[in-house]
C-alpha cells in the first residue's frame, strides 16, 4: 500500500465498522459525506476533552491535536459541536501509550459509542510507529518537515470530524475532488494535494448543516448542496386607489423537504430579492426595485411602491455564486388600481416611497 493512501481511522462502533465498508471508487453523484451513526451533539454543544492518563502527547503532538480541535470550531460553518480541552472529562485523546485500538493499517482512529455520556476517544499511533509500508512520521515531529510524513492536525481534525457524525467522503474515482472534504478514508500525506488542509471542506460543511443547521440565517449553505427554495410575495394590498402605497413583502426560505435535513424550512436571510411588474397582457417583466432585508425577523423583506396602474408583481432570487441553494420565483399576483378623483384622493406618487 503506498503511504500517500494509508488508512488513518478504525472505527470501533458497529455503525463505524459499516463504514469501513464505503466504497472508494467512483461515486454516481458528488454530494455530503456519509453519516457515520444516527448520534449527533447537541446544537453549539461544547464537548470538552482531556490526555489520557497512559498517552499523554508530547508538546508537538499536543499542539497540533488542539489546532486540529480549533479547525473544528473556525471552519464547520454550522452548529455543530466544538471539542476544549480541560484539566478532567469523559473524553481522552491519546498518544501511543500501552493501548492503542486502531487497526494495523491504521495511523489514528476513533470511538464515539459514549457520546450520550458525553464520550468519546481518539487515539494516534506514535512516531516511528513500524508499518508494512515503512516508519510513520508526523510532520510536526520532525525537525524539518519531510517528504512522506503526516500533517497531526489534519488527521486530528479528520478524527474530530467522526466524532460529530462525519462518515468517510465518497471520492470521484480520479479523487479529483479529494480537497472537498478532510474527512477521507485514506490519509494523503506531504506533499500531496491536501496533506495539509486545516478546514473542513465543503462536502464536510454540507453533512453538518444538514445534521446540525447552519450557523445562522444568513450563512451561505455549503455549495456541496443544492436545495430547493421557495419565495412568497405578500403586498399588503391587492385593490388600492392610485396614489396609495402598497408594501409588498416577501419570505424567502428552503423548502420543507427532507433533503434540507435540520435546514428544512429554514428562512434565509441577507439575500438579494428584486420585485418585478409585468403590465397586464404583456409577458416583459420589469426590475421595480430590490426589496430591503428586515431588520428583525429572518427571511423577511420588503419594498414599499406606489402604483400608478394596475400591473402583475413577482419577487425572484437568483442563487449566487457560493451559495448552495437554488433560484425560486414567487407566484404572481396582481395588484389592481382604480381611479379616484376629488379632494379625499390621495396624491399621485409613482415611484417607490422615499425617491
Amino acid at each position: 500500500m503506498k503511504a500517500a493512501h494509508i488508512v488513518r481511522t478504525a472505527l470501533l462502533s458497529v455503525a463505524a465498522a459499516a463504514a469501513l465498508t464505503l466504497p472508494v471508487g467512483p461515486a454516481l453523484a458528488h454530494g455530503p459525506d456519509p453519516v457515520l451513526g444516527t448520534a449527533t451533539w447537541g446544537q453549539n454543544e461544547v464537548v470538552p476533552y482531556h490526555w489520557s492518563s497512559i498517552g499523554v502527547p508530547p508538546s508537538w503532538m499536543a499542539a497540533a491535536i488542539e489546532a486540529g480541535a480549533g479547525d473544528v470550531g473556525e471552519s464547520r460553518a454550522s452548529r455543530a459541536a466544538v471539542f476544549v480541552r480541560a484539566a478532567s472529562a469523559p473524553a481522552t485523546i491519546a498518544y501511543g501509550g500501552s493501548y492503542v485500538p486502531c487497526s494495523w493499517y491504521g495511523i489514528a482512529c476513533m470511538d464515539r459509542t459514549g457520546m450520550s455520556n458525553g464520550t468519546f476517544g481518539v487515539w494516534f499511533r506514535p512516531q516511528g510507529w513500524a508499518f508494512d509500508w515503512g516508519y510513520l512520521r508526523w510532520c510536526q515531529g520532525l525537525s524539518t518537515p519531510a517528504n512522506g510524513c503526516y500533517d497531526a492536525e489534519n488527521v486530528a481534525l479528520d478524527e474530530l470530524g467522526h466524532v460529530e457524525i462525519l462518515g468517510h467522503h465518497v471520492n470521484y474515482s480520479d479523487e479529483s475532488d479529494f480537497t472537498d472534504a478532510v474527512v477521507q478514508y485514506a490519509a494523503r500525506s506531504r506533499p500531496s494535494t491536501g496533506w495539509n488542509q486545516h478546514a473542513f471542506g465543503r462536502c464536510d460543511v454540507a453533512r453538518l448543516q444538514l445534521e446540525y443547521e447552519r450557523s445562522n440565517p444568513s450563512s451561505p449553505v455549503s455549495t456541496c448542496l443544492s436545495l430547493a427554495t421557495t419565495a412568497v410575495l405578500s403586498p399588503s394590498a391587492i385593490s388600492v386607489w392610485i396614489g396609495e402605497t402598497v408594501r409588498y413583502n416577501a419570505t424567502l426560505r428552503i423548502n420543507s423537504t427532507t433533503s434540507g435535513g435540520r435546514m428544512a424550512g429554514d428562512p434565509l436571510s441577507d439575500r438579494t430579492l428584486l420585485l418585478q411588474r409585468r403590465a397586464i397582457g404583456s409577458t416583459a417583466w420589469t426590475t421595480a426595485g430590490t426589496l430591503t432585508p428586515s431588520a428583525s425577523t429572518e427571511g423577511v423583506y420588503s419594498l414599499t411602491w406606489s402604483p400608478t396602474t394596475t400591473y402583475d408583481w413577482r419577487v425572484i432570487f437568483s442563487a449566487p455564486t457560493g451559495d448552495g441553494v437554488l433560484s425560486a420565483t414567487s407566484a404572481v399576483v396582481r395588484v389592481t388600481v382604480s381611479g379616484c378623483t376629488g379632494a379625499g384622493c390621495p396624491q399621485s406618487a409613482p415611484g417607490p416611497a422615499g425617491r
